[in-house]
């Protein structure tokens, strides 16, 4: 009987311990979608107030972050192209680069429309790498001097984890079709013949990065495009002088100069743009969680894609 007794009490104990962590569950969900919420009032104030101007001519449209992904830049592109009040676009950067593919695809929609509207690139505290690329695709770069800038190259990180493996008495089976289907497993090293074609892959993307930044500015470049691509980088008055930036001036300053030169009509003003996302919902909650556990998993894994992606020291 005293043994049922403490049967009983311990189920009761685990019951409390279950619906207390249910609990506090629930209170996390709702702070966090009360605080998100909160962050998103304060920020349309933000931009409310640096949108005061709605006639403005000029639209800035931000590159933040590491670039995973095109279509929320190209977006607010394809927005700004259309609206017929704006008559310039500044691309507002402050990324390390990113993802080779998003990468190229917003360059090649800045090449595009700047055809129609003159598209102008600012750099803010970071434009390395994939981050230069798309400001090299613009008619004009303006930079801070503190701006960190250049880190044109290409890189691909892989994971060689077969010691701990065997420390951890761990052995995985791999079954494939194709010679090279398992290329950067993490449970074994690389073949010699294997980092050659890889080797061949980022040389192959590399000369392309190198041609599409000579293909917009190859004659104000003052030293050769292959000395200034070893993935070095550089402070913003650095690159003035090596000529991959044209002009050291933060936005506003730019943003003025900008209004100058094409003899816009009215008062200066800029017009920022954000990405489509009208409110935030308890499913975009469950979709930040998604996004966070795919980033870990895309630099804890194994296998990695080529990025123009600047990474400093940790």
């Amino acid at each position: 009987m005293e043994e049922f007794d403490v049967t009983r009490e311990r189920t009761k104990g685990i019951v409390g311990i279950f619906i207390l962590i249910t609990v506090l569950f629930f209170i996390f969900i709702i702070f966090a979608f009360y605080t998100v919420s909160q962050l998103k009032n304060t920020s349309d104030m933000s931009s409310d107030w640096m949108n005061s101007q709605a006639n403005a001519a000029i639209a800035v449209i931000p590159v933040e972050g590491e670039i995973r992904e095109s279509r929320k830049v190209i977006e607010m592109l394809l927005d700004a192209e259309k609206d017929k009040k704006i008559k310039a676009i500044i691309i507002r950067v402050d990324s390390p680069g990113g993802a080779v593919g998003p990468t190229q695809e917003i360059y090649e929609e800045i090449r595009r429309i700047d055809e129609k509207k003159p598209i102008y690139s600012s750099f803010g505290t970071v434009a390395a790498s994939g981050g230069y690329y798309i400001g090299a695709g613009t008619r004009r770069i303006y930079a801070n001097s503190g701006t960190l800038t250049g880190s044109i190259g290409v890189i691909m990180q892989l994971t060689d984890l077969s010691e701990l493996f065997k420390f951890a008495k761990v052995k995985q089976e791999t079954v494939k079709a194709g010679r090279y289907k398992d290329i950067g497993s993490p449970s074994r090293s690389m073949t010699e013949e294997e980092r050659a074609l890889l080797t061949d892959l980022l040389a192959d993307t590399h000369k392309k990065f190198r041609e599409d930044i000579t293909a917009v500015r190859g004659d104000r470049l003052k030293i050769d495009i292959n000395e200034l691509a070893q993935g070095q980088i550089f402070s913003g008055d650095q690159a003035v002088k090596a000529g991959l930036v044209d002009e050291i001036a933060g936005l506003w300053k730019a943003g003025r100069a900008i209004h100058k030169e094409l003899k816009l009509e009215g008062e200066f003003g800029m017009r920022f743009f954000k990405p489509r996302r009208d409110k935030v919902s308890f499913a975009d909650l469950l979709s930040g969680g998604e996004e966070a556990l795919s980033f870990i998993k895309h630099k804890f894994s194994g296998v990695s894609a080529p990025s123009y992606l600047y990474q400093p020291a940790q």
